[in-house]
């Protein structure tokens, strides 16, 4: 058949071919043999074959393609299975060279079936926006409430590449967030692939003029996480050695994102105060209500996902100003204002109008709703009051050394504006590790104070990672009422009963491998600070202290768990489902789910969501350190 749309029974005008696209359908399912060419001609071609097998029964396909003047003799044959054991022979050695000593036999199966599924969640997209808006001259012209639909503000847009998708099931297409976490696994199999997708996103023909990054298809003016810088500083670190890294690689990521990170300041800071507002920021059905829309009674919300989203963004481009710093002095000043910014953030976070976003009587970090004069808290337990802990940055006096310029300004900085610097944990120079200064919005105190909650098995801490809402909201739900209208959010370990993003789109509890991930970096960092100078129970009231290093650790098997097997052959993350125990035609297969029971680990939303949930891969060679 032909490549063609089906103008007929889209549109009711004729069609250019007599065989177009839906030909295939109309043979197979319906018996419509004039629906494709009979003359076995077109742009198109698929191939049908029809068999009938008694239970137990298998049969193989041999198929092989080939051009007609460069045609193998035999087809088949010798040759063929020859072939074919060269191409598994290959695969094996591939995967071979990534396993880690002490891995288990199971440990390097769902370590080589996270990098095939990312491998294959590669695909070709093409989309240009402006031709969907305008429509295909050749057929009838789409309809004018196209024009007033989504993404009428990115017509720059055209994307013509191969890029890595969420799920090429279900999401087949880009989405920029996901994609930034793809990348951390994909280093180590393709460094330069993931250096280029990273790149491709700030390509002009993707970011928007104004310096937003494409979100997804679908409303690509969404606002996703700021993670992409993030991205691109750990892919350079994760794909070269010192000395031998990509520095035009992070020059170029570096430029763009200026763009974008300017971006999120004049958008997103509404009031100037360094508080900001992003919207649902990814994290859908987290809160009493959709913070992507208008709220209730006509209010403002301050996040504090939000804005510890930017203070990360802040600590994140201080780390790349100041390594480029070290070849080009150019980048010192910017190293500068970036400091200053997350000293901005991290004092508005902790003590605008008193104590900021911060709850004292709680010890967490909460949304606050203004609405007619009066200061709501949102006081949900969720990963909205998590994120302050990211936003974490260890500057080492060596590095300080080598940039008299940059440190001049800093220190002029932290001596004369006392009253911004006085809640960055830089002061704190008790029992920690000498040579360095500890970035982050937290302080010692308020970090103990929130990892409580977070090493709490009735709260966040769950067999398999970290939940995205406390377990405590099963009892008592948070509610408030706005407007006349009551709004509550209570947990739920697996699919949503609210409709607010779609009903099974959510993270009113369940496990995502993401946040996790980026919380387990974040305590790293705080270890590599404080070392055992601070211990905290874990669990939470078991009486046994660890470190924040071992906290780490406990919380990345606890990830690792969802795809294990046990004793009987069951994985977690496939719940219920016995052919995957017992049956040896499924048991060793692993499925990379969207997300996670909070309570079994039972996998939920995309099964083949292997692009961010392949973080697991990195936390599993991690362990093996």
């Amino acid at each position: 058949t032909d490549n063609e749309t089906n103008a007929e029974a889209l549109f009711g005008t004729a069609n250019a071919s007599p065989f177009v696209k839906d030909g295939f359908h109309e043979y197979v399912v319906h018996g419509k043999t004039g629906a494709v060419n009979l003359e076995r001609f077109g742009t198109k071609t698929a191939v049908h074959y029809t068999m009938r097998l008694q239970p137990g029964e298998s049969a193989t396909l041999r198929l092989r393609l080939f051009s007609m003047d460069e045609a193998p003799r035999p087809v088949f044959g010798k040759s063929f299975d020859a072939m074919f054991a060269k191409r598994v022979d290959e695969a094996d050695a591939f995967y071979a060279g990534f396993a880690k000593p002490g891995m288990s036999a199971e440990e390097r199966a769902i370590q080589r079936q996270g990098y095939a599924g990312l491998l294959w969640s590669k695909q070709f997209y093409h989309y240009s926006v402006n031709d969907w808006l305008e429509g295909d001259p050749e057929v009838a012209a789409p309809p004018d409430e196209r024009l007033q639909g989504r993404n009428r503000d990115w017509r720059h847009l055209f994307n013509r590449d191969v890029i890595s998708v969420p799920d090429k099931w279900e999401y087949p297409w880009y989405a920029a967030w996901d994609l930034a976490f793809h990348m951390i696994p994909f280093a180590r199999v393709d460094g330069q692939f993931a250096r280029d997708q990273l790149i491709l996103l700030l390509r002009e023909w993707y970011m928007h003029p104004n310096g937003q990054l494409p979100a997804y298809e679908f409303n690509f003016g969404d606002v996703n996480p700021p993670v992409h810088a993030w991205a691109c500083w750990r892919v350079y670190k994760l794909t070269g050695r010192r000395g031998q890294r990509d520095r035009l690689f992070l020059a170029r990521a570096f430029q763009k994102l200026l763009l974008n990170f300017t971006w999120w300041v004049n958008r997103k800071d509404p009031q100037g105060n360094n508080l900001f507002s992003g919207g649902f920021l990814g994290l859908d059905n987290i809160g009493a209500f959709d913070r992507s829309k208008p709220l209730p009674g006509g209010g403002s919300m301050e996040q504090a996902d939000g804005t510890a989203w930017m203070a990360f963004y802040c600590s994140t481009m201080l780390a790349m100003a100041l390594e480029l710093a070290e070849e080009d002095p150019a980048y010192d000043g910017v190293a500068s204002k970036s400091f200053e910014h997350f000293v901005a953030i991290t004092d508005a976070m902790n003590s605008l109008g008193g104590t900021g976003l911060w709850d004292e009587s709680d010890g967490f970090y909460y949304d606050q709703l203004s609405i007619g004069g009066s200061i709501v808290p949102m006081k949900v337990r969720s990963l909205v009051g998590l994120i302050p802990l990211l936003a974490v940055e260890i500057l080492q006096d060596a590095t300080l050394r080598r940039l008299p310029g940059f440190t001049k300004r800093m220190n002029w900085f932290l001596e004369h504006r006392r009253d911004l610097a006085q809640h960055i944990a830089y002061f704190e120079g008790r029992e920690r590790r000498p040579g360095m200064h500890l970035l982050a919005i937290p302080s010692r105190e308020r970090l103990v104070r929130v990892l409580r909650y977070v090493l709490d098995e009735s709260e966040f801490l769950s067999p398999f990672g970290i939940r995205s809402l406390s377990k405590a909201h099963a009892e008592a739900p948070f509610r408030v009422a706005i407007g006349g209208a009551d709004y509550s959010v209570g947990y739920l370990p697996g699919e949503s009963d609210s409709g607010l993003f779609g009903g099974n789109s959510n993270w009113r509890g369940p496990v995502w491998l993401p946040i996790n991930f980026l919380l387990l970096e974040a305590l790293e960092k705080y270890h590599h600070f404080y070392g055992d100078s601070l211990k905290v129970e874990y669990p939470t009231g078991s009486g046994h202290a660890v470190n924040l290093g071992e906290v780490a650790r406990a919380i990345g098997n606890r990830l690792v768990d969802l795809f294990r097997a046990d004793a009987s052959g069951r994985r977690p993350s496939h719940g219920s489902q016995a052919c995957f125990a017992r049956d040896p035609h499924w048991k060793d297969l692993v499925l990379f789910h969207e997300y996670f029971n909070g309570d079994t680990g039972e996998g939920l939303g995309a099964s083949h969501q292997t692009g961010w949930t392949a973080l697991v891969v990195k936390v599993l060679e991690d362990l093996k350190k």
